[in-house]
């Protein structure tokens, strides 16, 4: 197929743009390089998926409206996979008009020319952040979530809204998946593995929020993104049993789904600096600190209706991950 893959030069674009390639799609990638990390890391992905025949790269922002309209037009991608956002909750406390342009206004573009364009399915990045104040454990796309704590997460559930608007008005198949914290090689800076990693290394002390009491769903980037590879390929559908008088928020009478991507399997934050000190052979310095504003204590993702659907099963632990993970960071950096 091809496959337009926004956010390419990013940390879930990159891998799943190495996949679609892999298998023999051909993927048209699209990135406007920002400088929220240090963009050399986003070059240096590119480079891999340049060297590919099947891969071409766009430097285009998802709010240039003219600019996705030419792209469209030009390229007619089948399928569109949407991963190009902005995703870190704190940072919206202080850019709160970067969010909605990018998340909102963005989104719109692409929703639009999807619309336009007559693609046959798009898949998008939402986010577990969605789930908010919810308490009940594991979170199901099933259940409400109408209270997120961050401009983040009210922008990603915004796309959720419009995306079913437009599944509803002009019959876009759109699927959504709720990322929960994807960690792996060619990670951000600004993820929690990295940060721990780079400071353990160095001998610093580390910031532990909450004083340690997170848990979080950790998925390896690899089942991420055998879990997009699945949704991709499997068009939405309207569920034809869909009643508006008890409402499924995870399906429609609408072609439109929503699923979580997950582990299934709770890791303290705490354990994850256990795993990174074993495998340095590094104790942490730990600087224990409050609950961040608009952070979730845990998340535990319910990802059974995406194993009835189309078959998904994360196979990575954390122990593994975070090994794959640091052999990666100390080639990378040359720690």
């Amino acid at each position: 197929m091809k496959i337009l893959v926004t956010g390419a030069a990013g940390f879930i674009g990159f891998h799943t743009a190495l996949a679609l390639l892999a298998r023999g799609d051909q993927v048209i990638g699209l990135d406007n390089l920002n400088s929220y990390y240090d963009v050399s890391l986003k070059e240096a992905r590119l480079v891999q998926l340049l060297e590919h025949g099947n891969f071409s790269f766009h430097q285009i922002d998802l709010t240039d409206g003219a600019a996705m309209d030419e792209l469209f037009g030009r390229e007619k991608p089948q399928r569109v996979i949407n991963l190009a956002a902005r995703t870190e909750g704190g940072y919206s406390l202080e850019n709160p008009q970067t969010y909605v342009e990018t998340n909102i206004s963005g989104f719109l573009n692409l929703l639009e020319n999807c619309r336009n364009h007559h693609v046959e399915h798009l898949v998008y990045a939402s986010s577990s952040s969605v789930y908010g104040a919810n308490d009940a454990m594991p979170f199901s796309a099933h259940d409400s979530a109408e209270h997120p704590l961050s401009l983040d997460a009210a922008s990603k559930k915004s796309n959720e809204l419009m995306a079913h608007t437009y599944a509803h008005l002009f019959k876009i198949p759109v699927t959504g998946l709720r990322f929960f914290n994807v960690y792996g090689s060619w990670g951000r800076p600004d993820m929690a593995p990295s940060i721990f990693t780079k400071k353990i290394l160095a001998g610093k002390a580390i910031d532990v929020f909450n004083n340690g009491k997170h848990s979080r769903d950790f998925i390896h980037i690899n089942d991420a993104v055998k879990g997009i590879l699945l949704t991709i390929d499997k068009t939405a559908e309207p569920n034809m049993d869909w009643n508006g008088s008890v409402p499924d928020p995870a399906t429609s009478a609408a072609p439109y789904r929503l699923y979580n991507i997950g582990n299934n399997q709770p890791v303290s934050l705490m354990h994850l600096i256990e795993c990174i000190e074993k495998i340095t052979g590094k104790t942490a310095r730990k600087n224990f600190l409050p609950m961040q504003p608009g952070d979730i204590e845990n998340t535990l993702a319910d990802i059974n209706t995406l194993n009835t659907d189309v078959g998904f099963e994360p196979t990575i632990s954390i122990e593994e991950g975070i090994e794959k993970f640091i052999v990666w960071y100390r080639g990378y950096y040359r720690v």
